[in-house]
């Protein structure tokens, strides 16, 4: 699998000190591209209602505005690639220690899988700014909590002692838990947030005593889940008329076949599986736990134990997934599936969310070019992936969460950041300009023909990925953003 460094070397998502190198390549030709910004008003708060401000950000937005021609695409860069630490954070210390709650937007809840990717765009600023660092190493601190908190649920409050609208559900809810959706990226995110922050900043500081305890129950959770002798300790349902949202047999889910593999109960997107063995999040599983023996090979940390367990782990999904994970397509040769359940059954479609069929190079799971991730990445972007639309105001991926005809901007992001077409790319951004619906913002999904019909006003995940697909592309592909016209 591939490592986060090696990615970032891919494709050009860099750190922040390169980005002020390539301003300087820029420097004489900016005046160009001042263009007066009075057709396009600022939709960030004022500074003083601002939750966070970090000084690097705001220079690397100066910078990268004056790389782009297009004064609608500069203005929404502007906008969302700041919104996390503009609204949603929560910064504060608590016993000598940086906690950082990391709202999603319009939902006052805190995902585990969300605030790592809200967040995960700053870290190659985290260097230029010491405050910006403690901010992440907030964010980490927290997911810690919530871990040991219950490490099957996706989503938390601030204060423990909240109770959940969803306290209804049957399952094991307790107060300051918002939802007990179990979903294995939940688990992998906050290990990818951890590791990212230390590569970046040689700070072994996190992984302390609290955070070595949850990483050692995801480890228990992950063996759990692989369901070899039982069914494990986790069961949800709901009383909801919305199908995905309910979980059959008990609440365990379709029958699996032990097969090395992780179940995962639920999507990224929060719908529940067909079948339990969501391949894209296994695939997340398998590049984390080389994160975690990476950490504990650490002589300041050295974990033997621990390291053992991680390999031993990732040695039983990795052959899984090459056993079951791996079907052959008739038009498109050997490709990736979406969920199997070990008995032979598969299901082909792709989830809008993170991971995903579309995103594992992003993730760092698969190499970019390699011809499985191509062919599959063929079948997702195609009339083959029933999820997969075609409109009069744009295409892309979308998931039964928000139903049918409804395109993501998250998947026509990551389709771009995962693309080593300039065209592709190109169309990719063009498309996210039309249909932002004049609100400066992305959102959730948008319908196929009317991208003024949108769901979710405030979604601060997919405004910080916009973000961070602009900074990729001014790195990578900076004639892209050159270009007024796009």
């Amino acid at each position: 699998m591939q490592s986060r460094r090696k990615f970032i070397k891919n494709t050009g998502i860099l750190s922040a000190g390169l980005l002020a190198i390539q301003s300087e390549i820029f420097a004489s030709e900016t005046n160009i591209f001042n263009f007066p910004m009075k057709d396009f008003v600022s939709k960030r708060p004022p500074l003083a209602e601002r939750k966070f401000t970090s000084e690097a950000i705001e220079a690397a937005i100066v910078r990268i505005k004056k790389q782009i021609a297009n004064p609608e695409l500069a203005w929404l860069f502007e906008t969302c690639f700041p919104t996390t630490l503009d609204t949603p954070v929560d910064f504060e210390i608590i016993d000598g220690k940086p906690d950082t709650y990391v709202i999603t937007g319009d939902i006052d809840a805190m995902w585990l899988r969300d605030s790592t990717a809200q967040i995960w765009p700053y870290i190659p600023f985290v260097k230029e700014d010491a405050k910006l660092g403690e901010l992440v190493k907030g964010v980490i601190n927290r997911q810690t909590k919530c871990i040991l908190l219950d490490p099957y649920a996706n989503a938390f409050y601030k204060d423990f002692n909240q109770v959940s609208e969803w306290k209804n559900d049957i399952t094991k809810m307790q107060p300051g838990i918002h939802e007990r959706k179990w979903e294995i990226d939940s688990l992998c995110y906050p290990i990818r947030l951890a590791h990212g922050y230390w590569k970046e900043t040689g700070d072994i500081s996190l992984f302390d005593s609290q955070w070595k305890k949850a990483m050692l129950l995801v480890l228990q959770t992950f063996k759990e889940q692989q369901r070899m002798d039982n069914k494990g300790p986790y069961t949800f349902q709901r009383t909801t008329a919305w199908a995905t949202d309910g979980v059959p047999l008990s609440g365990y889910g379709y029958p699996v076949k032990p097969c090395g593999l992780i179940v995962s109960t639920f999507r990224p997107s929060d719908d529940s599986t067909l079948f339990g063995y969501l391949i894209p999040s296994n695939m997340f599983a398998i590049e984390v736990l080389g994160y975690l023996m990476e950490i504990f090979s650490l002589p300041e940390i050295k974990d033997t134990d621990l390291v053992a367990k991680a390999k031993e782990l990732q040695q039983q999904v990795q052959k899984g997934l090459k056993e079951n994970g791996i079907i052959q397509h008739p038009k498109f040769g050997k490709i990736i599936a979406f969920e199997v359940n070990g008995y032979g059954s598969f299901h082909m479609m792709d989830d809008a969310n993170v991971p995903s069929l579309l995103s594992l190079p992003y993730l760092g799971a698969i190499q970019p070019d390699s011809s499985l991730y191509l062919n599959t990445r063929k079948v997702v972007l195609s009339e083959n992936n029933p999820f997969f639309y075609k409109g009069k105001a744009g295409e892309g991926v979308g998931g039964p969460h928000t139903g049918a005809d409804t395109i993501w901007p998250m998947s026509i992001i990551l389709r771009a950041i995962t693309s080593v077409d300039e065209k592709e790319i190109r169309k990719c951004i063009s498309n996210l300009i039309q249909t932002h619906a004049d609100t400066g913002f992305m959102h959730e999904s948008f319908h196929k023909d009317d991208a003024t019909k949108f769901t979710r006003k405030w979604f601060a995940w997919a405004n910080t990925l916009f973000g961070e697909l602009i900074v990729h592309t001014s790195i990578k592909y900076p004639q892209i953003l050159m270009d007024k016209n796009i």
